[in-house]
Formats: structure tokens, C-alpha cells, sequence
């Protein structure tokens, strides 16, 4: 049996579900180069030239990922964070390469490593 995706739009993001069963904490969200996701979102997500060459598509660079984790800020994004700094991906340098709101987010996720 071939399993299809099912698109849904839930609180101002698109997304497609495994099955019509799956659970929208488990979707492929889409997010809009240059856009704002949510109204109160202090950023716009990375514009499509901040993108790198994949094998047949395009994926979002470090930097503008970062940026994305910086302005969602949920636990599981501060999680990622400190991961990517635990293996050197990001370092003290990192803060001043953003808005000065999420400069502060990032210091603050570097400054306490262990959550």
C-alpha cells in the first residue's frame, strides 16, 4: 500500500502529514524563504540566496538556520542550538553576527551549556 502525504495549514504553517492518521507535531513544515512565520516573530526566515547546493535541491546554510532556531526558541530549538555548539559548528562568536534580539537568545543558549 503507497502511502500519500496530506497537506495541512495549522497555526499559519503548512505542513504535509504521513497518512491522513500522522500527527502534526511529526510533519514536514514548509516555511517561506524571506517571510515571517508566526505574527510575533522578531525575524523573517532566511532569504533563498542563503541557501547551498544539495544533491538535486537546495538546503538552508548554518547561519540561517541558526537564525530560525533563534527566532522559534522553543526548547527542543535551544536543544539543537547546544548541540551544534558542543561539536563547534557555533562558538562566542556567533551572537554579533545577528539582530541584536536573537545576538541575546544565542549568548544566553552559549552561556549555559547545560540547559
Amino acid at each position: 500500500m503507497r502511502q500519500v502525504f496530506v497537506y495541512r495549514h495549522v497555526a499559519s504553517t503548512d505542513m504535509f502529514l504521513d497518512g491522513p492518521e500522522a500527527k502534526a507535531r511529526d510533519a514536514v513544515r514548509v516555511l517561506y524563504a524571506n517571510e515571517t512565520v508566526r505574527s510575533v516573530d522578531v525575524a523573517r526566515t532566511p532569504d533563498i540566496n542563503e541557501s547551498e547546493p544539495a544533491a538535486g535541491f537546495r538546503v538552508i546554510g548554518l547561519e540561517g538556520l541558526v537564525s530560525m532556531k533563534l527566532v522559534a526558541y522553543r526548547d527542543k530549538d535551544r536543544v539543537h542550538i547546544r548541540d551544534l555548539a558542543s561539536v563547534g559548528l557555533i562558538d562566542e562568536t556567533w551572537p554579533a553576527r545577528f539582530i541584536p534580539e536573537l545576538g541575546a537568545r544565542l549568548q544566553a543558549i552559549l552561556d549555559n551549556p547545560d540547559g
